[in-house]
């Protein structure tokens, strides 16, 4: 188990470049699975997660070759459905909740398909049911094998219909629509979910010749076609980085210039911390966050408390209540941290108490944090990261705090961030891979 060592309480300086949108690399790396022909797709991420889907991609026989430093070309042209049954597949899928996204492509151009018990984060419960009901009214069949903890998928012949979400599940609507493709006929998702990884794998389909309209909207109309082709794709800056580096940039009293951000894509993510106090300065499309003493939280109109949530998009996403909560500690003011999506999300707030910050945990979804605005320091200790976003969180306290803190399981950082503490070290960060 790799641990990171951190001597916190310096400022940071330089410009930083986000990696590559995780979750809408683990979308579109699945989706080359739709064609015979070659799909080049370029900025792809070099963490932990994603290297997994390519290397479940490999297993089944996917041509891939490295072109450059995150450019890959891909061509499904002699696929090995077989590797679906094999004990390595079994074992990689179930530790990776995205590998859930081969099988709408898998049921589009094969008609089988395998889902494991989900992996990944231990945030919470993340059902199976929005994929499994939406590819059953597409007229697959399943089997569950209790043993092993497997979804057998099947069908004939995917049926164009209308699917009504029961929740607007990214991974969900990403997956039936990678099925929906190749259907015949006409399907109809209605409540889907509308984040810009949903609109850039819509994008790639269409330039891979899918019929597909409503996109941006909540409302999704896929006409299937027989054949899909080949394509070049290049994945938005990942708005997670972008959020995280935003709160480094203030707990830490740093002067960052966050480069090519993807200003556009990034919602309301900078509104959220600019609710926070935080300054920021756009130009083109980067962010500079200046160096910061204080920051106060504001208020709503009536002068009460303000709490800051997550919720669908073009809501926040609950991916950065993590880092919001840390950040408000050095803040002056007070805030509400409301996790509606994710139970456990909020089991990391013990360590940042044990750090010296104000916050009162309510309930598995709601923690009020009392910023001390820089009164109390954060002081360093000893910790485990539990998910990828508390981790980051984490580790964003870690650099802010006095004396030394050691993060055990960066593994999971590891999942979502590309080489971090390198990255960190060049703005001048004190850190050490243990």
């Amino acid at each position: 188990m790799g641990t990171f060592e951190v001597t916190g309480g310096k400022k940071l300086k330089g410009s930083i470049t986000p990696q590559g949108a995780k979750n809408e690399a683990l979308q579109v790396i699945s989706a080359v699975l739709l064609t015979s022909e070659k799909v080049i797709i370029h900025n792809i991420p070099d963490i932990t997660d994603v290297n997994l889907q390519i290397e479940l991609l490999k297993g089944l026989n996917v041509k891939v070759e490295k072109i450059d430093s995150g450019s890959y070309s891909f061509q499904a042209d002699d696929v090995d459905i077989d590797y679906l049954f094999s004990p390595s597949f079994q074992k990689k899928t179930g530790r990776l909740r995205g590998s859930v996204m081969l099988a709408g492509p898998m049921l589009g151009r094969f008609r089988k398909a395998y889902i494991p018990k989900p992996g990944g984060d231990k945030i919470g419960r993340r059902r199976l049911d929005t994929h499994i009901i939406g590819f059953k009214k597409l007229n697959v069949r399943f089997d569950y094998d209790s043993d092993e903890s497997f979804f057998h998928l099947h069908t004939s012949a995917l049926k164009g219909t209308y699917i009504l979400l029961e929740e607007p599940s990214v991974t969900g609507t990403a997956n039936l629509v990678m099925a929906a493709v190749l259907a015949e006929g006409t399907t109809t998702i209605y409540n889907a979910a509308c984040e810009p990884y949903i609109q850039q794998l819509c994008k790639m389909l269409i330039k891979m010749g899918a019929k597909i309209s409503g996109i941006a909207s909540n409302m999704l109309v896929i006409e299937g076609v027989e054949k899909l082709q080949g394509t070049t794709h290049t994945i938005l800056p990942d708005m997670i980085e972008v959020g995280s580096f935003i709160g480094l940039a203030a707990m830490t009293q740093s002067d960052i210039v966050i480069k090519n951000a993807g200003l556009r894509h990034l919602g309301v993510i900078p509104e959220r911390f600019q609710q926070l106090g935080i300054k920021m300065n756009f130009s083109g499309d980067d962010i500079h966050i200046p160096e910061q003493e204080i920051y106060e939280i504001q208020t709503f109109l009536d002068s009460s408390m303000l709490t800051i949530s997550d919720h669908p998009w073009p809501g926040l996403t609950p991916d950065l209540l993590s880092i919001i909560l840390v950040v408000a500690t050095q803040a002056k003011g007070s805030v509400l941290i409301h996790q509606k999506m994710f139970e456990s999300r909020l089991f990391f707030v013990d360590k940042i108490i044990e750090m010296g910050a104000r916050i009162v945990l309510c309930d598995p979804h709601r923690a009020v944090v009392v910023g001390v605005e820089r009164e109390f320091p954060l002081r360093g200790i000893t910790m485990s990261s539990p998910d990828i976003r508390a981790g980051v969180a984490l580790l964003i306290a870690a650099l802010s705090a006095e004396g030394k803190s050691v993060i055990q399981n960066i593994e999971q950082i590891d999942r979502g961030y590309q080489h971090i503490d390198e990255r960190l070290r060049k703005l001048g960060a004190e850190i050490t891979r243990m």
